[in-house]
């Protein structure tokens, strides 16, 4: 019954115009909306509205929420829901709180000998198991307004999200069919044993090294880089691009080569 509700809920607000203060918005920062097809433009807005009627957003440290916060988030966050016909839209994550820098909290440490120390540890964003997410907006246009650099915290933060759906943040979302996890295991398990070794004996690799650090990482820096620089993932290690691929069902490589072509869809 409350199933059919939210429906019915839902169907009204996709019904409902697309506020154009609210376009504007992430025509001017959110660069990837820009290189989209006009379906998937139009079915991202959609997105964006449900997203924006369902969650509640609190500032930080000073912070105002303006529409302008409020949108350029929601825009990117509904991209990594954007072919999933995932109607859940991050079911256990309410409230996302945003700083307006990067911000400070408390982290323990357990260092040698088994003694822990407790301190002050600099963060872009936090991703909270049934709970909420936490962004520094700076960062988070930032990561709107370039989609080269192969990092954004909006997208990683919120691939936290899409992974804890499991009932677990290990770098083992929900998949389609249980037949997928076994490839799923066998590719991430091996790029993430690659990227240890390469963190180990020093040497530069081609994903960001943060992604060593636990499998859960693991996965949300892939997707940065699954969105960010999917030509050079699909290039490198084709394999994971392709998990990620059926995963998202999305082709960034695809999307983003109307760049070298200069056919960019007009907003």
């Amino acid at each position: 019954m409350f199933g059919f509700f939210k429906r019915k809920r839902r169907d009204a607000i996709r019904q409902q115009p697309f506020p154009p203060e609210w376009k504007a918005i992430i025509e001017r920062r959110f660069v990837y909306f820009r290189y989209l097809d006009p379906d998937a433009q139009e079915k991202l807005l959609k997105h964006v509205q449900i997203f924006l009627a369902e969650k509640r957003f609190e500032g930080c440290g000073g912070l105002e929420i303006t529409d302008d916060i409020r949108v350029t988030i929601a825009a990117q966050a509904c991209l990594l829901l954007l072919n999933r016909d995932d109607e859940d839209y991050y079911p256990k994550m309410k409230t996302i709180f945003v700083y307006p820098h990067h911000y400070f909290a408390k982290q323990k440490h357990m260092g040698s000998g088994g003694i822990v120390t407790e301190g002050p540890s600099g963060r872009l964003g936090e991703s909270w198991y049934r709970g909420p997410v936490v962004l520094s907006w700076d960062d988070a246009v930032h990561g709107a307004a370039d989609h080269h650099d192969g990092h954004n915290v909006v997208f990683h933060e919120f691939a936290h999200q899409l992974d804890s759906e499991s009932g677990q943040t290990n770098g083992a979302p929900v998949l389609d069919r249980k037949s997928q996890y076994v490839a799923w295991a066998r590719v991430l398990g091996e790029e993430y044993g690659h990227l240890l070794e390469d963190v180990e004996h020093h040497r530069k690799p081609d994903i960001d090294p943060y992604g060593a650090t636990n499998p859960a990482e693991f996965f949300a820096v892939i997707t940065e880089c699954f969105f960010e620089k999917p030509r050079k993932l699909q290039r490198k290690h084709p394999a994971l691009y392709d998990q990620l691929k059926s995963f998202y069902h999305q082709d960034p490589a695809q999307t983003l080569e109307a760049q070298s072509s200069g056919d960019v869809h007009a907003c």
